[in-house]
């Protein structure tokens, strides 16, 4: 009998009654073992190098935000089937710091000590923030407490940025539509044209126009409690002729008295350009050497704006969805142009002593008018806008406008004055730009007032304060002019005046004139170089029209080559169907 090995005995045994390692496959895949799957784990990334599951389940729920959700890692829930006891620990070492601690404690600034970190004491009765700053002195509630750390029952602020994605994106309609037919020339946005600078010399008179009555002081008196001044609605003649119709300005051209004509309210729209937010169009004639800054019927620039520049400006009713039409920007720009108007009225004292110009108003017949006319001085000054590269002086008459005179009390001499209005809608309303109510704190805070209307309606200052820059006025009075009824705009009331010097009040808003006489210049150059690329002879007779227009989302302005007839087809078109009407009731007769 042949012997019988182990081998054999093996082989002959049953299969359930084996011996060794086992053979199933629950574990294994293709012979690499693998972690079982929980059904409370949470299918994430592949793999997490980053993180420790122990750092995760330490940190409890606070972790579990928007960072952690896609950090669970598959198969976490059971327990690690291959888990390996490290045989050394590096964290038992440790490095001992026998450098010698400085004495002085935080940082010193002025009378106080600043202390810096978490659970740092001051004095008595001061409480170091949590990882912020406290001056040591500055009890709860103190502006050095809401400074450094806002996070304190007395010092929460606005959370920047929040929910920011939600405001609805304003887009807001052109001045003017785009036809077809017209061709864009040139875009140049903001940031350039803030770059530009050029030093012009104090203008000159060349000749002056109508008459001004004197201011009444008794506007600069703030008025006693509850007896506030009703604003006037007075009827007289007052005139914003375009430059092109201006028949002053038509006798210095053919003069060739200069080469650049334009109007005070024209020109500082162009010169104050960067700080607009609205849509707004200006119209540039070239007839031979001329160039003429014109403006449409009904435009924008007649109108004055309100809270432009806030950063919540007001919203138009399709923006809106209130059918609260007193508040949208175009109804608060004509009860703001109506304000000014007759607010220039009515602090001039009319009566028979007053300051007659040159020459009487060039715009009034008094054969046809039937209203008096307004107190008001037309002076046309000449700039020189030349450069050493020129071979040509470059001047530019421009029309500017005086409102009233007022007495000097130090040597009695005659101030000429322009007097402007800013008005208050409502501090509540949407759109106010967090204006503070100025019957309460117009008189105790006059200054915060001003620099909030400073911020919310920088364009209409700096327009104001250009063209008294360009007139050549002594001084300004600005007029705080508030509904009688925040929800109407019918009345409204004369809170008070203040004073200021066309220089002091451009210094404060940081107006410089030489960058919008940079701004004049830059788009005269482009418009004599247009026809010389084109490669077309100047001629007297021929006339070339362009639009400049600011585009109503964007800081950008674009200039556009129009036909000479542009603008001209609208008025027309409206006097066939006057004529055939007049026409129809004389037969009727």
């Amino acid at each position: 009998m042949a012997p019988i090995s182990i081998a054999d005995i093996v082989a002959a045994l049953p299969a359930e009654d084996s011996w060794g390692p086992a053979t199933s496959t629950d574990n294994m895949l293709d012979g690499v073992p693998y972690a079982p799957f929980s059904k409370g784990d949470k299918l994430g990334r592949m793999a997490d190098w980053t993180a420790d599951a122990k750092d995760r389940e330490k940190a409890g729920r606070q972790a579990y935000n928007r960072n952690y959700r896609d950090q669970q890692v598959y198969g976490a829930g059971a327990s690690s089937l291959f888990a390996v006891q490290v045989a050394e620990d590096e964290s038992s070492f440790s490095v001992v710091d026998n450098t010698r601690s400085s004495a002085k404690r935080g940082f010193v600034r002025g009378p106080g000590t600043v202390f810096r970190g978490r659970g740092a004491r001051g004095g008595a009765g001061q409480r170091g923030g949590r990882a912020g700053f406290q001056r040591v002195g500055a009890g709860r509630g103190q502006a050095g407490d809401r400074y450094y750390d806002n996070r304190g029952r007395g010092g929460r602020g606005r959370r920047f940025g929040w929910r920011d994605y939600d405001k609805p994106q304003r887009t807001r309609e052109p001045s003017v539509n785009i036809r077809p037919e017209w061709t864009m020339l040139e875009e140049v946005d903001f940031s350039r044209l803030s770059k530009l600078n050029l030093e012009t010399p104090d203008g000159e008179d060349m000749d002056t126009y109508g008459f001004m009555y004197y201011y009444d002081r008794n506007y600069d008196r703030a008025p006693a409690r509850n007896m506030e001044r009703r604003l006037q609605v007075l009827e007289r003649a007052a005139y914003n002729v375009t430059t092109s119709q201006d028949p002053v300005i038509q006798d210095l051209a053919e003069k060739n008295e200069a080469t650049v004509f334009a109007t005070s309210d024209i020109l500082s729209m162009l010169m104050c350009a960067p700080r607009s937010v609205y849509s707004w169009d200006i119209v540039i004639l070239h007839q031979g050497n001329k160039i003429y800054f014109d403006k449409r019927e009904g435009a924008s620039i007649d109108l004055v704006t309100v809270n432009e520049n806030a950063a919540d400006a007001p919203l138009e009713i399709s923006e809106s969805g209130k059918q609260d039409s007193i508040n949208t920007p175009s109804a608060l720009a004509l009860e703001a142009t109506f304000i000014n108007h007759n607010f220039a009225l009515q602090t001039a004292i009319e009566s028979d002593n007053k300051i007659e110009m040159n020459h009487p108003n060039p715009f009034y017949n008094a054969s046809e008018e039937t209203e008096p006319l307004a107190s008001k001085a037309y002076k046309y000054r000449r700039f020189d806008l030349s450069l050493e590269r020129d071979e040509e002086p470059l001047n530019l008459i421009v029309r500017t406008e005086v409102d009233a005179v007022l007495k000097n009390p130090v040597n009695g001499e005659d101030q000429q004055v322009i007097v402007r209005a800013l008005n208050e809608f409502d501090s509540k309303a949407q759109g106010s730009g967090n204006a503070l109510d100025w019957r309460s704190k117009l008189s105790s805070q006059r200054g915060a007032v001003i620099a909030t209307e400073m911020k919310n309606n920088s364009l209409k200052l700096a327009r104001w304060t250009t063209q008294a820059a360009l007139a050549k006025a002594d001084s300004m009075k600005l007029g705080f002019v508030s509904r009688a009824n925040p929800r109407s705009a019918a009345g409204h009331v004369i809170l008070g005046v203040v004073s200021y010097k066309p220089r002091d009040l451009a210094a404060q808003m940081n107006l410089n004139i030489a960058n919008g006489w940079g701004i004049v210049r830059t788009v005269v150059d482009r418009i004599r170089t247009l026809d010389a690329e084109n490669g077309e002879e100047v001629s007297e007779e021929k006339v070339k029209k362009y639009v400049l227009i600011k585009d109503p989302n964007k800081p950008v302005i674009r200039l556009y080559s129009v036909p000479a007839n542009t603008f001209e087809e609208d008025e027309e078109a409206g006097a066939p169907e006057e004529k055939s009407e007049k026409d129809e009731e004389e037969n009727q007769e």
